[in-house]
């Protein structure tokens, strides 16, 4: 039995938006290394919260070096009209605007149910948000139709004051001279060749102007250059509108010929490098997006992933574990410079991608993995899948503005017992090495700042704490440690914000149950599912999977209660029971197995685990599954192959599928149509509620799930079962020879069960 907690892990999280792995802490460095779970927090910055005062005046700050912000758990003395630093200790004097501070009248920053608090800048931001579109055509007819149509209702959705700009690209990339309104003009880039942003900068009339008359210069009696630079070709959504659409509506498929024998020559390097050029010289260090809607690999100039010869495959997991890859490091190393030159400028890039086979997205992953940028992967244009994410993309709240902050940093700070050792997330470093950033590395470390150049409500990054303190100092009564989590970032309304987020937690003496009462283990589950895949990018996935489960014996080594060498007396609290399913399920979901997954999927697959909260996430690592049957409730049943029955109707969500499961019995019924006769309306009924909470599902979701109807033995359920936990497989019979209950999987894999008994045997027997 697990003692009370100190917190409500569900509460924090709707009020600061942070999930914390432990809520209760060990007091030195050494016990915190024994809890073997690393102190983590998983952190949603534009957390939604209808119930935050807009605070329009600037934050009150410490003194330099430390500038931590005024937050509730700072001492105050009302008399002296002095707050003191709980981070640096220092004594500070209150600005003369809060003259009239006293209990009763705080300002609400001090108060205690605004731990996370917005502040308004007063500077106004010079530039409205950025979109540049860069538009593949090298698609067919109808899939290019499609894109057509989504990129106009985009345009529409955008918000009128925005700047928008337009590259298309093929065998040759052109850019569109927006502001040139005689005829549609385009500057083309050839396909095959490297550009430098100083050529690109020459080639667009970007570059600085001379002196007159000087050499090289424009002859003094030239006519004035017409529109200057960046306003020919991104200008106000409201202004080309009009003759944006009309572009769109006339593009036609890339008229280079394409032999039946042949992939079609496409030059997405050359295309990302002149977006990426163009954005740097014209706007840097300001919030915006390039949009890259893709349909097919790159096959020509820098960044091609495969040549255009169809008999040559484009790369397998297995040729890259061969380093049987021609194209594949040249492209990663392109792809990774231009993702870093548009993060330290704060531009986000998305990659939309319509194709059955793979892209390279592999190659391109970190375009978005640095950025921030937006994933998302269909077959085709034509999917609904889709159309309806770009179309959240550009949802709205209630004010009207876009849901989506720009070019944000993300500053972490720590009182002393704590040093922060990384952040695991879509991010680059900021490089600031202040008193506070640790030694041991957890993926993004040796800073305490990141930069993050697009947020929206659901982006949450997972950061890892340290603690230092010596063994052997005793703890102060009371002792606690606390975080300040800070946020500046380019609302879309073009305002500057700055979201503080302080949170502060107790240090316990060792063996204190306090420490293993206060496990989220549902936070736990995500921060280490981010370790792990973070691991999997630079290892082989056996070491990964080996790593999952030494720190899974320790920790069970050290919270469970067991008799040395008898299994079955290993009990574990609630707080950890259900942390090894978790970690069953983790080790077998794609994204740590690499099989059956194209390079393309698990690039996409762990892109979107880095960026979702804990409980997305957790249903990405251990799905969901609702059973519906006539005459009873809808119920959630076990992830398990015993949940099968001819008779129910099985609801799957694995955040990127949504599969609807129906058993022999019933698909046998739906078939012979008894659903449409009188006296059946409780079928009909049945066979409708799984739609309905389907739609519940996919109402808010990013990117929109694939949507999956199937029956038993139907070639979809290959999703369903490949999720289940094999507790019945071709080579287990029922109890007495009877046949087994459920559905028989055929598999090696183990079963929960076994996972688990071997788990206490070594747990048990202290071996690691």
């Amino acid at each position: 039995m697990s003692g009370p907690r100190a917190f409500d892990f569900e509460e924090v999280e709707d009020r600061d938006g942070v999930r914390l792995s432990w809520n209760v802490w060990a007091g030195s460095r050494i016990e915190a290394t024994r809890t073997v779970v690393p102190i983590g927090a998983l952190y949603t910055p534009l957390k939604d919260r209808p119930d935050l005062p807009p605070v329009l005046y600037e934050p009150v700050t410490c003194k330099a070096p430390c500038r931590a912000i005024l937050n509730p758990y700072c001492q105050i003395d009302v008399r002296g009209k002095l707050w003191i630093c709980p981070f640096c200790l220092q004594r500070n004097a209150f600005p003369p605007h809060y003259k009239d501070i006293s209990n009763n009248n705080l300002p609400a920053e001090l108060l205690p149910q605004y731990t996370t608090i917005e502040y308004t800048l007063s500077r106004p931001a010079q530039i409205p948000p950025i979109f540049l579109l860069v538009v593949d055509t090298c698609l067919e007819e109808d899939d290019l139709k499609s894109l057509k149509e989504a990129l106009v209702v985009a345009i529409n959705d955008m918000p009128p004051h925005a700047l928008v700009g337009l590259i298309t690209y093929g065998t040759m990339a052109q850019v569109h001279e927006l502001g040139y309104t005689e005829c549609p003009k385009s500057f083309v880039f050839r396909g095959t060749k490297e550009y430098t942003t100083k050529s690109i900068m020459e080639m667009l009339g970007l570059a600085p102007p001379t002196r007159q008359g000087g050499p090289g210069g424009p002859p003094p009696n030239a006519p004035p250059p017409a529109l200057s630079g960046a306003a020919r070709f991104l200008l106000p959504v409201s202004q080309v509108e009009y003759s944006l659409t009309t572009i769109l509506e006339t593009l036609q498929k890339d008229a280079w010929p394409v032999p039946s024998d042949k992939r079609a020559q496409r030059c997405t390097g050359v295309a990302m490098s002149v977006a990426v050029g163009l954005l740097e010289t014209t706007f840097p260090n300001t919030g915006a997006r390039i949009m890259l809607f893709t349909g097919g690999p790159a096959t020509e100039g820098p960044g091609m992933v495969v040549g255009v010869e169809l008999r040559e495959p484009i790369r397998s997991h297995h040729d890259i574990e061969r380093d049987n890859v021609k194209y594949f490091k040249r492209a990663t190393k392109f792809y990774e410079a231009l993702a870093r030159r548009a993060a330290q400028n704060g531009h986000a890039i998305d990659i939309f991608i319509g194709c059955l086979d793979q892209v390279g997205l592999l190659e391109m992953k970190t375009l978005s993995n640095f950025t921030n940028g937006f994933m998302v992967l269909a077959d085709s244009f034509s999917m609904q899948l889709f159309k309806a994410s770009l179309r959240r993309v550009f949802a709205k709240d209630d004010q009207g503005h876009l849901q989506m902050g720009f070019n944000a940093t993300f500053d972490v700070q720590t009182t002393k017992e704590l040093k922060v050792s990384g952040l695991i997330g879509h991010a680059i470093s900021a490089n600031k090495k202040s008193a506070w950033v640790g030694e041991t590395e957890i993926g993004i470390g040796q800073t305490s700042a990141w930069k993050i150049c697009s947020l929206t409500p659901r982006t949450a990054n997972a950061v890892y704490f340290e603690v230092v303190t010596p063994a052997g100092q005793p703890l102060a009564p009371g002792a606690r440690g606390t975080i300040q989590f800070v946020t500046h970032y380019q609302h879309s309304s073009g305002q500057y914000r700055l979201r503080v987020t302080t949170i502060a937690r107790n240090f316990a003496e060792p063996g204190n149950p306090a420490i293993s009462d206060n496990f989220d283990q549902e936070a736990a589950a995500v921060l280490m599912a981010r370790i792990a895949t973070y691991k999997a990018e630079i290892d082989d996935s056996p070491d990964v999977l080996r790593w999952l489960d030494r720190m899974l014996i320790r920790l069970c080594q050290k919270f469970a209660e067991y008799r040395k060498d008898d299994p079955s007396s290993f009990r574990l609290n609630e707080n950890f029971v259900i942390y090894p399913q978790f970690m069953f399920h983790l080790r077998r979901s794609q994204f740590l197995q690499v099989f059956n997954n194209s390079p393309d999927e698990t690039a996409y697959y762990r892109h979107i685990l880095n960026s979702e909260d804990v409980n997305n996430s957790l249903i990405m690592i251990q799905p969901t599954l609702m059973s519906y049957a006539l005459e009873a409730q809808p119920e959630a049943v076990l992830l398990d192959s015993i949940s099968i029955q001819p008779d129910r109707i099985l609801l799957l969500d694995t955040f990127f599928h949504i599969l609807i499961f129906h058993g022999d019995t019933i698909a046998q019924w739906r078939k012979a149509g008894y659903q449409d006769q009188e006296g059946y309306e409780n079928l009909r009924d049945l066979l409708k509620l799984p739609h309905e909470d389907a739609q519940d599902l996919l109402a808010d979701r990013f990117p929109l799930p694939r949507y999956v109807q199937t029956d038993q033995g139907g070639s979809q359920a290959r999703f369903l079962l490949s999720k289940l936990n094999p507790s019945t497989t071709h080579a287990s019979g029922g109890q007495y020879g009877q046949p087994p209950v459920g559905a028989a999987i055929f598999t090696d894999d183990v079963s929960l069960q076994v996972f688990m008994e071997h788990l206490k045997k070594l747990a048990v027997t202290g071996s690691s």
